[in-house]
Formats: C-alpha cells, structure tokens, sequence
C-alpha cells in the first residue's frame, strides 16, 4: 500500500498490486472544524463514517454510480475504517445541497439575501426550512484553507456547462433521496456535502462520502424550532463549544476535552442508530 494522499479526515492509499490499481479510502478518527484538524481524535468516528456512507452509496445507486468496489482484502490495521474504491479525476468542487437554513448559508443570506447567488425569501431565520433544496456549491480549499462559496455559474466556468448541470441535479436528488429516507428515523436533513469525479470512462461518479455526521447537519424532528440554533447529531457540538475558546479558528487547534469527545461519539453512534436501525457496535469491542 502506498499513501498518495491525507486530507482533514481521510487517507488514500494505492494498491499497486491489483489489476487495475485500486484504492483503499480510509477513514480516521480525526475531527476537523472550520477546516482545521483538531489534535484529538473521537473514538469509532472513522468506522461510523465508512459504516455510514456504504449504506447511504447502497441506497443511491441507481441515482448515481459510486466509487466503491467493496470490503474486500481490508488490512488489519484498517479494519471497519477503509473501503476498496475506483480511481476517480475529482471534479474541483465541493457540491453543497441545503434544504434548511443555518451555518454559512445563514450568514451569507443575512448578508446578501441570498446563498450561492440563489435568492431566498425575506424574513427567513436560523433554522428555517426552504421552500425547496437548493445547490450552493462551494470551491475545495486546500488543508487548513477556507472554502468560498461559488455561484452556479462560477461551477460552469470551472467544470462546464453540461457538467454544472449534472452535478447540481444529483446533488439535489441524492439529498432529496436522504432527506426522505432519514425522515423515518426522525432526522431532518438540514444540509449536506457531496464530492464527485470522473472514471476512467468520463462519467460522472460518487465519491468519498454520502451522508455522514461529517458531511451533514443531523437535526432530531422532534426538537425542531426554527429561530435558534438546533440541536444536532453532527460536528456541530464541536462548534458550538469551541465558540466559547478564545481561538482564531486557524490551525493550531485546540485540544478537545474527554466529555465533549464522549458527546460527540454518542451523537453520531445515535444518528447511525436513527438512520440504519440498528445499534452501533464499536469495531474495537
């Protein structure tokens, strides 16, 4: 195995000895905010990502292909953590559905009424639900730099027209498809991050992650209130407290302590739970 790349939270490695090559996507248990890694790691949070995304890229196959080729040949030290996928060109766009209003989108719409260059209704506040989903695509930042939001048309100056298209149609039905699906389990789906790239072929495919707390703003319907701040199954509790630091939201970041570590792993043991129905069982026990 050789590493070709390590993002905030992922690890790539190619497997050379495979014919074709494959790659081993392994998810750490590294926690990133504000596009900073933080120095402490969440126990089990790389086994509920890749838990995770294999169902979520099961549920949405025949809206979109996928990366995966499967579990397959996993090394020991990456057990529960890693998926064998195909080689994908990534497309230089981090695809963004929102079907609630709040983080980011909030501010940007408080400034400027609307997100991404989409316009919204007046009078929306924090936790709003939108009259519909919408694609607020945003540009893929290197480690420790901040996304921006892009406009669509900013999508196809750097993509394509054709492309910009499709990428914001499968954005929006993939986020459709989890929205209603999650609803059973009582989560809203307030927004969600996709990443997509292109096979060998040229097509349009799937990739990294789908659905995840990481990728997603996790809200229990029944503590919905508009008006607030929600409370979430997501990264969103790490925000939150470290609203409280005195820190610049740029890299050193700081330690997190054991009880907010304990509150993030229940979390999103809970949202799996929600989700797929069935209780999360560590890897490790």
């Amino acid at each position: 195995m050789k590493l070709i790349h390590s993002g905030k939270v992922r690890e790539l490695y190619l497997d050379e000895d495979c014919d074709p090559a494959e790659l081993l996507l392994v998810a750490s248990d590294r926690l990133s905010i504000y596009d900073v890694i933080l120095p402490t790691p969440i126990p089990d949070k790389g086994a509920i990502l890749t838990a995770l995304s294999l169902y979520w890229f099961e549920r949405t196959a025949d809206l979109v292909p996928n990366h995966v080729i499967g579990t397959e040949r996993i090394p020991g030290e990456f057990a529960g953590r890693a998926v064998r996928c195909r080689p994908l060109e990534m497309l230089p766009v981090e695809c963004i559905a929102r079907g609630y209003l709040t983080g980011l989108g909030l501010k940007e719409y408080e400034r400027d009424g609307a997100v991404s260059g989409v316009r919204l209704p007046d009078g929306l506040v924090d936790g709003s639900q939108l009259p519909e989903p919408i694609f607020t695509p945003t540009t893929k930042a290197p480690v420790g730099e901040h996304d921006e939001f892009m406009t669509f048309d900013d999508v196809v100056a750097l993509v394509g027209g054709d492309a910009a298209e499709t990428l914001r149609a499968l954005t929006l039905e993939v986020y459709r498809r989890g929205a209603s699906s999650a609803a059973d389990g009582g989560i809203l789906v307030a927004d969600t991050k996709l990443e997509f790239g292109r096979d060998a072929s040229g097509e349009i495919v799937l990739g990294d992650e789908v659905l995840t707390p990481d990728s997603s703003r996790f809200w229990p319907a029944d503590r919905y209130e508009p008006g607030r701040p929600q409370f979430s199954f997501d990264k969103q509790y790490v925000r939150d407290w470290s609203s409280h630091l005195d820190w610049d939201r740029t890299a050193p970041g700081p330690e997190v302590p054991d009880d907010v570590v304990r509150v993030v792993h229940d979390r999103y043991a809970e949202v799996y739970r929600r989700i797929t129905g069935q209780e999360w069982i560590s890897p490790a026990r």
